[in-house]
């Protein structure tokens, strides 16, 4: 008889346990799939490409418990042991109104940031950063890259993934992009440093600027070099 109470009450307590809190426990698995190299566009439409061959991306599957949920290109970055960010890309469909059957182009989009024990995907909403034309460079949880406005001008952006606001924008010096230029052309990749905590943007024909990141606080640094010649 007390075997049966006790083996009452231990089905008693299991089922008062609520099924989130079970289900809460149970790890994911973040993996990636095999790389595979996919026509970016179907004609050669960027600048300097002339007659030659359509431009590729290398893409692999992002799978939460071996379910792909998005496709990725590129490193991706570690920001924490628990999070990393990586560059989203996907299929859109091309085809005009009147062709019936779809016509698949591959293109680049943003930043997602993963969280390895929730398994969750969220989208980075950065600001002025273009798919085509920007050049991302990450440190910590701190991303670098030459934004584009809607009127083709350039922005040195700092942005931070626990801010919706950039921490760093100002306008570059040089011409505003086009449409026709080349893919990753707003300016090279800046370049970070650490102790102290810097970054350097260099736009095509225009002097580079770099910024001190301390915190939310930004100071933009003059070269020693800099201060000699505005002395003269």
């Amino acid at each position: 008889m007390r075997t049966c109470t006790l083996s009452f009450l231990t089905l008693l307590l299991a089922s008062l346990v609520p099924i989130k809190a079970v289900a809460a426990t149970k790890p994911h698995v973040i993996t990636f799939g095999k790389w595979t190299t996919v026509p970016w566009s179907s004609e050669p439409r960027f600048s300097g490409l002339g007659d030659s061959k359509p431009p590729t991306l290398k893409v692999r599957a992002l799978m939460v418990d071996g379910r792909p949920k998005e496709y990725i290109l590129g490193t991706p970055h570690e920001v924490t042991d628990r999070l990393f960010v990586a560059r989203r890309v996907f299929r859109v469909n091309d085809s005009l109104p009147d062709e019936a059957n779809p016509r698949w182009l591959w293109q680049r989009g943003g930043w997602l940031l993963v969280d390895r024990v929730s398994g969750k995907l969220s989208a980075l909403n950065l600001p002025e950063f273009d798919a085509l034309y920007s050049a991302a460079s990450w440190y910590r949880d701190y991303v670098a890259y030459c934004g584009v406005a809607d009127d083709g001008r350039k922005y040195a952006i700092v942005a931070q993934v626990s801010r919706r606001k950039p921490v760093v924008k100002k306008l570059l010096a040089g011409d505003a992009i086009s449409e026709d230029a080349a893919p990753d052309s707003a300016c090279g990749s800046p370049a970070w440093q650490r102790n102290p905590v810097q970054v350097s943007f260099q736009p095509p024909g225009a002097a580079k600027q770099t910024y001190a990141v301390r915190g939310h606080i930004v100071d933009l640094v003059v070269d020693d070099d800099e201060d000699v010649e505005a002395s003269k």
